[in-house]
């Protein structure tokens, strides 16, 4: 059986002198664990098992080698396993220890590696660990906790201490690197995208000695697929490699989640995810860990990228259906996650800063935030702002949107819709001068408003908080979602930052204006022409190139049609629903009556007229105005004539009646064209 030495055994006149000197000094942090170890020495009355815990690479051999140089500096009888090396039986075991310098009743026994040896854990803890000496010290280091059994179990419970590892902090970090050898100007870049996590921390300074420093994590390839190699070496199948990506894609990955990227196998995977130690549990689904996130996201994406872009689609699918789902009880959760889906492109850092923190809750304000959130305002944007603000809130207070803690609004956003029909449409400068933008683009028409994201800032930094991404993103998918207007424009007084990531959504700068003497600016974006639809599904694909300004020529739809129009094209439209292939002319295919990228456009807008009368006959006094128009156009009555003959009406009143239904039908479509209504299938409402 081959076998490592124990850690740092020293042997005079050797190189492993020297060895033992370079890794003491280069061993950082770990001060709990040091203490921990050192009371447990000091103390044979106390507990005697110290068990750490993290995923690979995380130091945890490392620290065990620094454990060993302090039970030497006390004069400590020591014994080192290594699993790697070990039979994972009774009998590999206690052979091992036979072997080793200490023999097993060492007053001191690190146990490296302990997830190989599950097969024998109860062993371990029933038989060998108790019958080690009274005052005798054991560690033990392995990628996951103790299991439950022993962290239940009465007796260990009070014996044994439990330490997790994790990254280190960024003082540890640099002076993990200086000792590295990195120069100091460097560290605190490598510190930055090492996260903290020392085995990647070491590659990175291995690679900047040899003359190569990276930007960000995953560019060098061969750091990634060497690291991925080291971290994540226990993936059984292609399905639980899906379910890591899945977990890796999303900020929080539920078994919901992976029903709908892997079907019938997402309980199984979803129980293989929760058990590796580079996975952790939120209070809402599972993540990784920050850096096993990023470089596994970057290696799928390298070796699979088809697959990687359908994951991708899928993920996002389902959080759209959740957000569009008016049961949903947490919709911010859904828009939380399509925001955060963003992976390249302008504040892509920013999201992913916001990744790493998990998904604070956006929800609607209270009154009594109202007052701090004003006196933010007027911090940053003057006195002026914040009056208006607080009128805007007075009057439209379901469009304040915030993100608390126990010390107070830490970020909001403000959704107003215009016109309000009163004085803030002029005594706003930014509201007068959207609604002028407006009429000279696109103007209203009868019964459509404006989405304007008005206000939105941090307690911290204002406008720079990442946190104010989050708040706006979230209550701006909200809106966008279940809130019908015909343009959105979103403000911001920090046009540097925030420009380039509104030109990545596909929005154009539309309106500059002074308000006491603040700058400010707004981006514009006419939903009829380009629906919300349209934009996610431009979004879905800018967030993996990073594409930025206007959305393709061929997605845009033509100007909308007038009321007028519509009406002619109403009308026009039931003289064909007979043939719905003579429909494919008709100017509605472009309005919203038709979803955009709808399979057969002609036959959706026929079903969406069926709808629209069924809906009629619903109302009170609706049925006749049904029949008057199911008979006319659908129950192919040779000419009107015959029809009001059939329906057992004169015809000057069948004419009346019939014209009273198609003014019913041009107003109910009508209010589907502006986001009022949304009918239901046909078929739907049943028939007497």
């Amino acid at each position: 059986m081959v076998r490592r030495e124990p850690p740092t055994a020293r042997q005079d006149d050797l190189l492993s002198g020297p060895l033992e000197g370079a890794r003491a000094r280069g061993f950082v942090g770990r001060l709990d664990e040091r203490a921990s170890f050192d009371d447990l020495l000091a103390r044979p009355d106390g507990a005697r098992v110290l068990f750490v815990h993290g995923p690979g690479g995380i130091g945890k051999t490392t620290l065990l080698d620094a454990l060993a140089r302090r039970a030497r500096a006390v004069g400590r009888s020591l014994q080192y396993l290594d699993a790697r090396d070990v039979t994972p039986s009774e009998t590999g075991v206690r052979a091992a220890l036979a072997e080793g310098a200490g023999g097993s009743d060492a007053e001191v026994l690190l146990l490296d590696g302990y997830e190989l040896l599950a097969p024998v854990d109860r062993w371990l803890w029933e038989d060998l660990l108790p019958s080690r000496p009274t005052g005798s010290v054991t560690v033990v280091a392995g990628r996951a906790p103790p299991s439950p059994a022993r962290r239940l179990d009465p007796g260990w419970s009070r014996l044994v201490r439990v330490h997790e590892l994790s990254a280190l902090d960024a003082t540890e970090s640099d002076a993990l690197l200086a000792g590295l050898g990195i120069e100091a100007a460097l560290r605190p870049h490598l510190a930055r995208i090492g996260r903290g996590h020392p085995l990647v921390l070491a590659m990175l300074a291995e690679a900047a000695r040899e003359g190569r420093t990276a930007e960000a994590l995953t560019d060098d390839p061969d750091i990634v697929s060497t690291l991925c190699a080291m971290l994540v070496d226990d993936v059984p199948d292609a399905a639980h490699r899906t379910g890591l990506a899945t977990c890796a894609h999303a900020t929080r990955t539920t078994q919901d989640l992976l029903h709908r990227v892997l079907g019938e196998r997402a309980p199984e995977v979803w129980t293989w995810l929760g058990s590796r130690p580079y996975v952790r549990r939120g209070a809402i689904g599972l993540f990784l860990h920050d850096v096993v996130r990023e470089l596994f996201e970057s290696e799928f994406a390298h070796r699979s990228p088809d697959a990687y872009v359908a994951l991708h689609r899928a993920v996002r699918g389902y959080f759209l259906q959740r957000l569009a789902d008016p049961t949903e009880p947490h919709p911010d959760r859904a828009a939380a996650e399509i925001l955060l889906l963003h992976r390249r492109g302008p504040l892509s850092e920013e999201a992913a800063r916001l990744r790493e923190g998990g998904l604070p809750v956006v929800s609607r304000a209270a009154p009594e935030d109202l007052d701090g959130i004003v006196r933010l305002i007027e911090s940053w944007e003057g006195p002026t702002s914040a009056r208006l603000a607080r009128r805007w809130a007075t009057e439209q207070p379901e469009g304040v949107y915030r993100v608390r803690s126990d010390a107070g609004v830490e970020a909001f956003s403000m959704q107003c819709y215009l016109p309000t029909g009163g004085a803030l449409d002029e005594d706003d400068p930014v509201a007068a001068a959207v609604l002028r933008a407006v009429e000279q683009e696109g103007p209203l028409r009868p019964g459509e408003r404006v989405n304007v994201n008005r206000y939105a800032g941090a307690s911290e930094v204002y406008q720079r908080d990442p946190l104010v991404l989050f708040v706006n993103g979230v209550s701006c998918l909200l809106e966008w979602s279940h809130h019908n207007a015909a343009w959105t424009f979103i403000v911001a007084i920090d046009d540097p930052h925030y420009g380039p990531y509104f030109e990545y959504l596909g929005m154009r700068r539309m309106v500059e204006v002074d308000v006491a003497g603040l700058d400010v600016v707004a981006y514009g974006w006419d939903r009829r022409r380009f629906p919300p639809e349209m934009l996610f599904e431009l979004m879905a694909r800018r967030e993996l190139s990073g594409e930025s300004g206007p959305p393709p020529a061929e997605w845009v739809r033509p100007a909308p049609l007038s009321r007028n129009d519509f009406a002619l094209a109403v009308r026009a439209a039931l003289g064909t629903l007979g043939s719905p292939d003579r429909l494919s002319a008709s100017p509605l295919l472009a309005s919203a009556l038709v979803e955009p990228g709808a399979p057969q456009p002609g036959a959706r807008l026929r079903d969406v007229v069926l709808a629209a009368i069924e809906t009629i006959g619903t109302e009170p006094r609706g049925d006749e105005h049904r029949r008057l128009l199911e008979r006319t156009y659908l129950k192919g009555a040779p000419s009107q004539e015959a029809a009001a003959q059939v329906l057992d009406l004169p015809f000057s009143t069948y004419r009346r009646h019939l014209a009273q239904a198609q003014d019913r039908l041009v107003e109910v479509l009508w209010s589907v064209e502006i986001g009022d209504l949304r009918l239901p299938p046909p078929g739907a409402e049943g028939r007497d």
